[in-house]
């Protein structure tokens, strides 16, 4: 979610839910140490709980930058060797470290022994040609040596030859039945499943036999949907709708725009709220056309949303 679930998107999806779990994107840990640290990882308080997702290998490194993280105040420490993009094949962090399941393992032990947060693991069922039984069974088996409770699977192999990081969204088979039979086999782990889930039926398909669910692009094109988990998925609270989650999320905008903030960069994680729903394109054209305007502010999602209500209350 490169790019995606930045600090003013997970702001937005906080307004949908309390309880889900938000992640950034992923950092390396050379920027953690030598990069904009501000720019890069600061977060607002309501984000909580919020999730800093690393790249890297170097178990020095890796410590640091979980140090570094749990001072800033996140809520979790997570390890992400899943990713498949070329950048992170070149820098030796994502999806390659599946061939180096010592390496990782080393990296979690030192994170863990230096902070006093959760450190988890997100990671792929294998990449290229390993058996992705022995790959990831294997490298669960060390990270769990090594003290990881946690482990979030996206349930597909990653080709680092051969195909691009959009294609190992989607093409790679998924194995779910691999993830189940990891929880079988490892009950005292908390295993959480990821890849290719669009709803949350599916999702309460797949608590049934896992202890988690991640939600990526469906959560992001759909948003609307977050509104439902903490009634749905953890049995409290009432839905949030569209119009009430725009109300929660005004007052984050204004203060970021009062810090100089663009309006686009809150407005663009807004465009699917109506996703499916009355009025949905014209939300999405005022708010992409007006967003980008120079000095834009809060009344361009107030046209928007005067643009929608009347679709919606008429459906």
């Amino acid at each position: 979610m490169m790019d995606w679930t930045d600090r003013h998107c997970r702001a937005f999806h906080r307004a949908l839910t309390r309880r889900a779990l938000l992640y950034t994107e992923m950092v390396t840990t050379g920027a953690v140490l030598h990069g904009p640290r501000e720019r890069l990882l600061g977060f607002s308080p309501v984000e909580h709980p919020v999730a800093l997702q690393l790249g890297g290998s170097d178990p020095a490194d890796l410590a640091a930058s979980a140090r570094i993280g749990a001072d800033l105040g996140y809520d979790e420490i997570n390890l992400n060797v899943g990713c498949p993009s070329d950048r992170v094949q070149s820098g030796r962090f994502g999806a390659c470290l599946m061939r180096e399941p010592e390496l990782v393992a080393d990296g979690m032990a030192a994170m863990i022994a230096g902070v006093k947060v959760p450190v988890t693991l997100k990671c792929r069922i294998g990449v290229d040609d390993q058996d992705p039984e022995e790959s990831l069974f294997g490298l669960v088996d060390l990270c769990a040596q090594a003290g990881v409770g946690t482990v979030i699977v996206h349930a597909r192999k990653a080709w680092l030859a051969g195909l691009s990081p959009k294609e190992n969204r989607d093409i790679p088979p998924l194995d779910y039945d691999l993830v189940y039979r990891l929880k079988a086999r490892r009950p005292d782990l908390t295993i959480v499943i990821n890849g290719g889930i669009g709803s949350l039926d599916e999702a309460q398909a797949h608590l049934a036999k896992v202890d988690g669910v991640m939600l990526g692009r469906a959560a992001y094109h759909d948003p609307g949907l977050l509104g439902e988990v903490d009634r749905r998925l953890f049995g409290e609270g009432e839905d949030v709708g569209a119009f009430e989650t725009v109300e929660a999320y005004l007052p984050y905008v204004s203060e970021q725009l009062s810090r100089g903030t663009h309006l686009a960069a809150m407005t663009r994680h807004m465009l699917g709220l109506f996703h499916g729903r009355p009025g949905a394109r014209a939300w999405r054209r005022i708010l992409t056309v007006g967003g980008v305007k120079a000095g834009a502010g809060i009344e361009v999602i107030e046209e928007a949303l005067a643009a929608v209500r009347p679709a919606a209350e008429a459906a």
